[in-house]
């Protein structure tokens, strides 16, 4: 097996401290100063090891953009609003919605301040070269405890999966931690370490579960979904979320690594391929009624680009286009909104909260 600079790192740790925990392991892999996936590649487009939808397509950015428009609107159009971004990618998803709300919202353009949540400084230039027409209007920050409070227009595009998890797996004495070993050949192999799980967490008794079952909890996304929601509860606003996952919690195995847009296995390249899992969508919700925040809904996100009126807008952008663009357009739009393989409309999901609570399309109404 073929080894990373990070691999032998870890291993180094494995030897001197003991098995390391899942967690542990995941946070290293992307954020390690050194070697981390994030602080030494160009993760995203063609040229990367995966493409996010903004960079499919710049519907998805503007459909974003008409929806803050309208949440805004709904919110009853307050001035000095702040549009945040936490993971801007390149700067592509920010990019298209500053260009919608510029055009269908002038007033709220003109006040906003705009920000981004950006850990990478060299993403921070990227980004900065992605939106220089928007020059001396946006501001970096390396927390989101540090983006001024105010009322709140936040979106956050796969950036729930990147945040660690925990894994549990059930043995014959319940379920153990998952943890990260080596083996008899000095390898990294995936063990099983003595810490339990509180059996209240599971969504079901235990003992029903066959042995070699995975279970996934996530305690860093639950305080990043806190720590938005108290600053929509004190501060007023909408936050959209999209990622993949599911939306009911559930048991199974879903962390896993892409390496040059395929499927790498999990402890093969540390530092060299991007480590995501599935995101429980459920628990998000249910994190967002425990602080108070009203819960707009959480629907395919396929359902939520149709909703919004995705079809329109390819009919408009395709209007006297020549054949193999319009054709371009259209088939972007499937790949962002339809099912199947390679495509986005089913895997990802679309969260909304918001606080006050206002009714916002395409969801139906907050019971009053």
């Amino acid at each position: 097996m073929t080894s990373t600079p990070l691999a032998e790192k870890i291993k180094a740790l494995i030897r001197v401290n003991g098995p390391i925990s899942v967690t542990d392991f995941f946070s290293l892999c992307l954020a390690d100063p050194e070697h981390g996936y994030y602080q030494t590649r160009e993760p995203f487009g063609r040229d990367g090891d995966f493409i996010t939808a903004p960079e499919i397509s710049q519907l998805f950015g503007e459909m974003i953009g008409i929806f803050l428009v309208h949440a805004w609107q709904r919110h009853g159009m307050p001035a000095n609003a702040r549009i945040v971004e936490i993971g801007p990618g390149r700067g592509t998803m920010m990019s298209d919605i500053l260009r919608v709300v510029a055009k269908l919202a002038p007033p709220l353009y003109q006040s906003a301040g705009i920000h981004l949540v950006e850990t990478s400084a060299r993403l921070q230039d990227v980004q900065q070269e992605t939106l220089a027409a928007h020059d001396g209007r946006i501001h970096w920050h390396e927390s989101f405890d540090t983006v001024p409070p105010g009322f709140t227009l936040l979106a956050a595009n796969e950036l729930f999966d990147a945040i660690p998890i925990r894994q549990f797996v059930k043995t014959p004495i319940g379920f153990r931690e998952r943890m990260v070993i080596l083996d008899d050949r000095d390898e990294l192999a995936f063990g099983v370490g003595v810490a339990g799980i509180d059996p209240a967490l599971l969504p079901v008794d235990p003992g029903a579960v066959p042995e070699g079952t995975v279970f996934e909890i996530a305690p860093a996304r639950q305080a990043v979904m806190t720590t938005l929601c108290e600053r929509l509860k004190n501060s007023g606003g909408t936050a959209i979320i999209i990622d993949y996952g599911t939306m009911v919690t559930g048991f199974g195995d879903t962390l896993q690594a892409v390496l040059r847009h395929d499927y790498d296995p999990p402890l093969a390249h540390p530092g060299e391929a991007d480590l995501t899992s599935h995101v429980d969508f459920q628990h998000l919700a249910e994190v967002a009624k425990a602080n108070g925040v009203a819960i707009n809904g959480c629907l395919r996100q396929g359902d939520f680009l149709y909703g919004l009126g995705i079809q329109q807008r390819v009919n408009a952008l395709s209007e006297g286009r020549d054949p193999a663009v319009a054709s371009m357009i259209r088939a972007a739009a499937s790949r962002l909104a339809d099912e199947g393989e390679g495509k986005m409309g089913e895997l990802f999901k679309v969260l909304v909260v918001s606080s006050p609570a206002v009714d916002l399309l395409p969801f139906r109404p907050i019971p009053h």
